[in-house]
């Protein structure tokens, strides 16, 4: 018998999520330990009247054995049956549920750079399909050991931390959700009005253009748990350093202390405590990877520890991130990437000014301001 709360996970990813409706071709991937939420999944698309076209068990040797071993002509192989099914597909669900996260660690960042740089044409498809409301998609977590392990926690402990994240725990996860989502959209439609961001304090001097780009609300459609807000900032505006309090983590590999200096929008300083040579080669990966593609506030207040995984930390109450790389076109952003790496910085003793007006301070947008 499944968790009740994977079920209520379930029912929520399908109704609330990707709103299953009949006649929907679907698509799910997840990793081997998910079968149970992919079972209760699979039940909520067909009772609903929707087709699962293709369930992917995934399982993260087969992707260390593709960059371990495969020559450079596999490596930066794309299929056009994958090519075709990205420009068909209604729905796509991902259930974030690895049994190892750092099984990347050990390969070369040149050959992990090649295979983004080669697919970077699907990339791009599926978020104009998704930016014209083409294809609806959302990515859910499942709680492994590994995840666990990689936050800290016992796998109990990790099981109520994500389900206490996505609201599951409550009777009734898709009405509150829609609470959330009006709050966050109170907050979207205030940034909308605004032409520039300043962020003062303890690691952070940055000054950004936002005026013309559109905010998004992520109430957990696209993402679940959702708890943020964001756009894609003026490509030639950010100005200015950030030190990050997180680690950066790509594909597995972490970077501690980041430090990004910016000038007319462009990275021209980039340093590490660790993991500073990895930075730099994912930041020579192409032009746009020097460029911000992302700029966001974190407001789900349910989470309140970083994990290392950015599902749930890029949501944490109380911070904002930005993202190397490609933008979101619904946003407006034109930055192009074949990345899209998140850094995350804490704003709990911040200040935030909106053309000059102070708007968020110690970690909460001022209700009065918004």
């Amino acid at each position: 018998m499944a968790d009740p709360r994977a079920s209520r996970l379930a029912r929520l990813i399908a109704e609330y999520c990707v709103s299953i409706r009949k006649g929907d071709e679907v698509v799910i991937n997840a990793g081997l330990e998910a079968l149970p939420l992919v079972r209760e999944v699979y039940r909520e698309v067909v009772t609903r009247g929707g087709y699962p076209l293709l369930v992917n068990l995934g399982d993260e040797v087969l992707d260390e054995i593709m960059y371990r071993y495969a020559p450079d002509d596999v490596l930066e192989h794309v299929s056009p049956v994958e090519e075709e099914l990205v420009k068909r597909i209604d729905v796509t669900i991902n259930i974030l549920a690895p049994s190892h996260t750092k099984h990347l660690t050990g390969v070369n960042p040149e050959r992990i750079a090649k295979r983004s740089k080669a697919r970077f044409n699907l990339t791009r498809i599926f978020m104009e399909r998704s930016a014209k409301g083409e294809l609806r998609w959302t990515i859910a977590p499942y709680p492994t050991r590994a995840l666990a392990q990689e936050a800290g926690m016992s796998i109990l402990e990790y099981e109520e931390f994500v389900y206490h994240a996505t609201m599951v725990d409550r009777e009734d996860p898709v009405k509150a959700w829609q609470e959330q989502a009006k709050w966050q959209q109170r907050i979207a439609d205030f940034l909308n009005r605004v032409h520039e961001l300043r962020y003062q304090g303890p690691g952070i001097d940055f000054y950004i253009r936002v005026d013309g780009r559109k905010w998004i609300n992520d109430d957990g459609r696209y993402n679940m748990p959702g708890g943020e807000v964001f756009t894609g900032p003026i490509e030639d505006s950010a100005e200015g350093y950030i030190e990050f309090d997180y680690p950066a983590i790509w594909r597995g590999h972490e970077v501690e202390g980041v430090k990004l200096v910016f000038k007319k929008g462009v990275v021209v300083e980039a340093h590490a405590r660790r993991g500073e040579d990895f930075l730099r080669k994912m930041l020579e990966t192409d032009e746009g990877a020097k460029r911000l593609g992302e700029l966001a506030f974190g407001l789900n207040y349910n989470i309140t520890r970083f994990t290392k995984e950015i599902l749930f930390d890029e949501k944490i109450g109380g911070t904002m991130h930005i993202a190397l790389g490609a933008s979101y076109p619904e946003t407006g952003g034109k930055n192009q990437s074949s990345i899209h790496w998140d850094m995350i910085k804490s704003l709990r003793s911040h200040k935030v000014y909106a053309d000059g007006d102070l708007i968020y301070e110690n970690g909460k947008f001022i209700e009065d301001v918004i």
